[in-house]
Parts: structure tokens; sequence; C-alpha cells
């Protein structure tokens, strides 16, 4: 398979031909996004014998009252299928893609979590959503405001080795041109790796899934805390090594009667305070099995404006939450397991 090759291992594929057939070969594969080798009349049809490209497919898509797309992809190398969402805007569009297949973390208030985890994503399968969704809807990163979020299924930060093989890809000029700028990666808070992503020369803005204002909170909602405690999170955020103007995104999933008090709030800007940071609350998205309830509007906003009084705050607006493609929504859910969402 072909996608996630650099030009090195491209130049290889091609059993060791002139390095600029690489170079046409990664032109093709990755800015010009094409579907077929057949297309790629550059190179001589002897050159392009025995080659795949591995590019993914769709096996069902879903498509939300909002606008929001719910794709579940086709991994070419076993079947075994993916989560990606597009949410379209007027002022940008936002790729939401995953890292793994299924998630081992086990975060309570979480769907995918329900699957565990099946495996890591190749660099190519985490690039070949992207450009999947590209050619789908003819977006453009070089013309269009386009974001890629690494939210989707998995702990991106356990296969880092791959994701960042795959961002350079992603991130290259000469590749699918994105800028690294508009590109975001979440963890549930893998200590050593985040030390490790902080030492990438490229890497994508860094998001931490926060969801909770104590140790003892954040044990119960994510078990991951046992192993990565929370003081010690929040002081390798502090020493994480931040660009002129960049921020830490903390994510706060809101859960009713739980992490959502007025000294939930006040806790969250007390232990942020000597950080870069923002703060995205999220108010639960439901789902079967998960034992948690949505807060009201008023604890929301009650909750947003207590945390903007000390650091910037949004409150990030549910997309897709009638497909199951909404934050911690998915677990490769076919529409007859969808239940009414209020």
């Amino acid at each position: 398979m072909l996608l996630g090759m650099d030009l090195t291992e491209l130049q290889g594929a091609l059993g060791g031909a002139p390095a600029f057939r690489a170079k046409q070969l990664y032109d093709a594969l990755y800015r010009q996004r094409v579907e077929s080798l057949e297309a790629v009349t550059a190179l001589p049809a002897a050159m392009r014998e025995g080659l795949a490209i591995g590019s993914l497919t769709a096996s069902e898509t879903y498509t939300s009252a909002d606008g929001t797309t719910r794709y579940l992809l086709s991994l070419p190398a076993d079947g075994k299928t993916v989560e990606t969402v597009l949410m379209p805007d007027e002022r940008r569009d936002t790729l939401c893609i995953s890292s793994q297949v299924g998630c081992p973390v086990d975060c309570q208030f979480c769907l995918t979590a329900k699957m565990g985890l099946e495996r890591n994503l190749t660099a190519g399968e985490i690039v070949g959503q992207v450009l999947y969704i590209c050619s789908k809807h003819g977006l453009d990163p070089k013309s269009q405001h386009v974001n890629i979020v690494m939210m989707g299924m998995g702990e991106p930060l356990l296969n880092l080795k791959n994701v960042i093989k795959a961002t350079k890809i992603i991130c290259d000029d000469k590749g699918v041109g994105f800028s690294p700028r508009r590109m975001t990666i979440s963890t549930s808070g893998i200590i050593p790796k985040i030390e490790e992503l902080g030492k990438e020369n490229l890497r994508p803005k860094l998001a931490i899934s926060l969801n909770a204002s104590t140790e003892e909170q954040r044990r119960e909602i994510m078990p991951i805390t046992r192993k990565y405690h929370l003081a010690d999170l929040l002081e390798v955020c502090r020493a994480f090594p931040l660009k002129p103007r960049e921020h830490i995104t903390f994510e706060y999933v809101l859960l009713g009667g739980v992490n959502d008090s007025l000294a939930d709030a006040k806790r969250v800007t007390k232990m942020l305070a000597n950080i870069r940071a923002k703060v995205n609350l999220i108010a639960l998205n439901p789902g079967p099995g998960i034992p948690y309830a949505t807060p009201s509007e008023e604890t929301v906003a009650s909750f947003h404006a207590a945390v903007m009084e000390k650091l910037p705050c949004f409150v990030r607006k549910p997309r897709g939450r009638d497909i199951y493609a909404a934050c911690g929504q998915l677990k490769k859910m076919a529409a007859t397991e969808f239940v009414q969402i209020h």
C-alpha cells in the first residue's frame, strides 16, 4: 500500500527508480489525490505494475440535519472500519479523523470506549481519511479554511509514530498541503508521549481532554488518571514548548451533577492559571450505555461565565448528534442502532 510512504519509501517501492519518479508518484498520491494508478500517466506502465494505493472507501455514510456527515471508512488491509466526520461551516470546514480502531483508554462518558482497542491505524490510513474527505467534498487546504482535529476514534499519542509520520505528509506543501496551525491532536493525558510530541519540529497543536477539577473526580470518569496523575499532567503542560501565540486547549466535557458546578469551574481556572491555556466546554453528547446526563443550558452558561472571568473559554456547539457523529459518540453505529436524542 503506497499511502503513508514518504519519498524515500516510494523510491524503494518503485524498485530504486530515479528520485524524480518517486517525486512524480508522491505528487500524484498526495497533491493530486489520484484514486487509481492508471491516472499516474507520468510513470511508465511497467513501473506501476504490482503497486496499490491503499485508498479508503466508505461502507456507510450518514448525514445530519445540521450538515455534518459521518463516514464509516473501510480499511483495505483487513476490512476493519473507522469513523471520520466532516463538519461544514460558513467560516471553515472541520475534519475529525481517527488514529486507532476503537480506543483503549476507557473514558466513562465516551461510546468509543465501549469498543476497546482493535488496532492502531497506519500512517497511510490516517492520511487516507484526509484524502478521502478532501476529494469527496472538493476541499483545498491552500485556498480554503479547513481544520483537522485528531479527536475521532482512539488515543493518538498511543500511536504517536504513525501520527507524526502522517502529519508530515498532511502538512507538506508538496503533499496534502495543510498548515500545522490548522491541525490539533487531542489526548487523554499520556504524559511521556506529550513530552515526546513537544520535541517534534513539525507537530499539530495540543489539546488535553481534562474533564474534571480534582484528581478523585478525574479517576472516576477517566481511569487513565490512575497511571498519569492530574498534577503531573498539568506540570508537563506547563513545560510544553509552545510557539508564539499558541495555546494548549483544555477540553472539558460537562456531566450533569458530576463536574459542572461553579466550584468545579473555579478549581479549573485555578489549576490552569500558570499555563497559556484556553478551555473548550462540551455538554455531554449522550449515548446508549453512558451513565451520565447532559447538563442544562443554564448550567453550561454559568460554568462558561465563571471560567471566562480568568481564561479564554468557548462552548463547543454540538454537531451531528442525531447521527452519533458528535464528540464521544463514535462507535461504528448503524442507523438501526440510533435512539432519539433530545
